[in-house]
């Protein structure tokens, strides 16, 4: 089993792998590239992105800086909308479905590492090889979903659809859809609904209307 198998088997792999570095060098240089454009240079953008990101859905819009530690890892849906220094760690795949907008800093991690420091420094594979080595969770984001500022999304977990995390968050556990949670580790505050509409703050909906 090759280590990229091992990883979308959930198992102990190599990170140091030479193919799994070679994909590695290739999104940490695209994600410079990136990082190296102006804002205006759109269609320029457009082409890195298409290289960088695994699955991209149409009119995707990121600020920059961003940090993909593989890329090919990670699927997002349509009108994807990230804010400064957008950091996705996909060693296990990533998706995000449409409609999402994220604040600055929002982090997405899916790597783990033994616990004990001496299974951390060093595992021993099937072949009496000394490594080292670590394992990895996919995580998965619904759709029309608002993250706030330095949110970070830790392994294994899913956020369903339509949720609110307020800025700050650590997400350690799934998120069911139509919820606002937030804090450290993150917990659902209350469920969404119509007491949330804009017309209930008449003061800042001012001469605007919900559609």
């Amino acid at each position: 089993m090759r280590e990229e198998e091992k990883i979308d088997a959930g198992v102990l792999f190599c990170p140091g792998d030479s193919e799994l570095r070679a994909m590695k060098l290739r999104a940490h240089n695209l994600s410079a590239e990136y990082n190296g454009t102006f804002e205006d240079e759109t269609e320029k953008r457009s082409l890195i992105l298409q290289k960088l990101v695994g699955n991209l859905g149409e009119n995707a819009f990121m600020q920059g800086p961003v940090y993909f530690h593989y890329g090919c890892h990670t699927a997002i849906g349509k009108n994807f909308f990230a804010n400064f220094n957008l950091t996705i760690q996909d060693d296990a795949r990533v998706t995000i479905g449409d409609n999402c907008n994220f604040g600055p800093g929002v982090t997405i991690v899916t790597p783990l590492h033994p616990m004990l420091a001496n299974e951390r420094l060093a595992m021993r594979d099937k072949n009496n090889v000394i490594k080292r080595m670590c394992y990895a969770k996919p995580v998965s984001i619904g759709s029309d979903c608002w993250f706030g500022a330095n949110v970070t999304v830790c392994p294994g977990v899913k956020v369903g659809d339509r949720c609110v995390i307020g800025a700050g968050s650590v997400i350690t556990r799934d998120i069911p859809s139509d919820c606002f949670a937030a804090g450290v580790p993150c917990r659902v505050i209350r469920t969404l609904g119509e007491k949330d509409s804009m017309q209930n703050m008449p003061e800042v909906l001012s001469d605007n209307s919900v559609i």
